[in-house]
């Protein structure tokens, strides 16, 4: 359990490190969570026997962080809290945007959609 711990973190820290090296506008975190992914699926071709990665202590510490991975937005509830008359003040325009970045993603996710059944199709 203790190696899977470190390995989440480690990749963590790589991305941070490695966004912060390349000066890159990603997410530190986005970037460890892209080499895990990475990782795994490496293990996976070097090691095609071996038991998937949720049957693994990987799995068994990604499974309780899940699990509790609501207790990690209560401080960003608070912050909501705090801020009120930010929100009441800047509200309209955090709608708009919210309502239109939704609305792009979900149109951009039916056309992906609709291309990959055709490439399907065929």
């Amino acid at each position: 359990m203790l190696g899977a711990l470190v390995l989440l973190l480690g990749c963590q820290l790589a991305g941070d490190a490695a966004a912060r090296v390349a000066g890159v506008p990603v997410p530190g975190p986005v970037l460890g969570m892209a080499l895990l992914f990475v990782l795994l699926v490496l293990r996976e071709r070097l090691q095609p026997k071996a038991p998937p990665a949720d049957r693994t202590a990987l799995g068994a510490v990604t499974a309780a962080l899940l699990g509790n991975l609501s207790l990690l937005f209560v401080p960003a509830g608070t912050g909501v809290v705090q801020q009120g008359p930010v929100l009441l003040r800047n509200g309209p325009g955090l709608l708009v945007a919210l309502v239109v970045s939704t609305a792009l993603t979900l149109a951009v996710t039916a056309w992906v959609f609709a291309a990959v059944a055709r490439r399907v199709r065929r």
